[in-house]
């Protein structure tokens, strides 16, 4: 869907409110999700230190009384579509920047890969402004090493702005929207004023799970793995959640269930309260793991699990 064919709000805003669509963009594991998540000041998109976490493109809402801001969190742009869902993903981010009022492109200091350089291909299509930030300045001694890379960005193309910052510290996010609110256009609300997110909770919830999955789970995996949502159902501060795990081959459904459930158990327990915390009430969750060989690269396999 293209974000800005969205249904608008009708809520009446102030004379000079601004609002729009960010396309936060980079290559996988940069940090993209990370940054969404303290910009809007809630866990919203999930996060590991596994590239490709991010699968599908997530609206993430922040809404004051001056401005509605939509940040688009979009899969890591990556070589290679050796399976459809890579595919998948690669459309998924490349079709976001196509249309939206401004772009976060999102870098590591003192580290240029070919990923980096194909996003730049995608980024030079297009004529919004960009805000290339520099990430992770953390882990310098100090501010000036920052300098020779961005030289060698500079001599590969000369962004609309340019804004080093760790996601983490809560002033670098608070000047990074700043300096977004800018770029916006003068405009009504695009979402209503109390939505986070475009997604809706059955999708988060699947998601949280997959979190858990890739965290725990070494090597190849957690790329072999996806989350559906059978049952969820609320009884009042209760809600019931029932999800299977699909694995491509046989021999990783132990691997997922572990030495007597542990690794399953280990699973639900920190889901469950990710869940709880999102959700605001009592979660009662049980997960299940199926086989679906082939799903990853099967397009209509893919369709029926969401990935379209």
């Amino acid at each position: 869907m293209n974000p800005k064919q969205l249904k608008t709000s009708n809520e009446t805003t102030k004379p000079n409110f601004k609002s729009g669509f960010i396309a936060v963009v980079g290559r996988p594991n940069v940090g993209k999700s990370t940054l969404i998540n303290e910009l809007i000041g809630q866990k919203l998109s999930i996060t590991s230190h596994r590239p490709q976490t991010t699968r599908h493109r997530i609206h993430a809402i922040d809404t004051t009384d001056d401005y509605q801001m939509v940040f688009v969190d979009t899969p890591g742009i990556h070589m290679g579509n050796s399976k459809a869902i890579n595919s998948y993903m690669n459309r998924a981010a490349s079709s976001t920047i196509a249309d939206v009022d401004v772009i976060l492109w999102l870098t590591e200091v003192g580290k240029w890969t070919k990923e980096d350089s194909r996003v730049l291909e995608h980024i030079t299509r297009v004529e919004v402004p960009v805000i290339l930030c520099i990430n992770k300045i953390d882990k310098l001694k100090s501010t000036q090493e920052v300098l020779p890379f961005l030289d060698k960005v500079s001599q590969k193309y000369q962004p609309t702005d340019l804004f080093p910052l760790s996601a983490f510290k809560k002033n670098d996010t608070r000047a990074l929207r700043q300096l977004v609110l800018q770029y916006l256009p003068k405009q009504t609300l695009i979402f209503d004023a109390d939505y986070i997110t475009d997604r809706s909770e059955k999708f988060i919830v699947a998601e949280f799970i997959r979190e858990k999955l890739m965290r725990h789970l070494e090597d190849e995996l957690p790329y072999d793995l996806t989350v559906e949502i059978e049952q969820f159902e609320q009884e009042g501060n209760l809600q019931r959640i029932s999800a299977r795990i699909f694995v491509d081959k046989a021999s990783q459904k132990n691997i997922v269930i572990g030495n007597k459930g542990s690794m399953l158990k280990l699973i639900g327990t920190e889901a469950r309260k990710s869940i709880e915390g999102f959700l605001d009430r009592k979660v009662f969750l049980k997960l299940w793991v199926k086989v679906k060989q082939g799903w990853s690269d099967d397009k209509r396999a893919l369709a029926s699990l969401g990935y379209d």
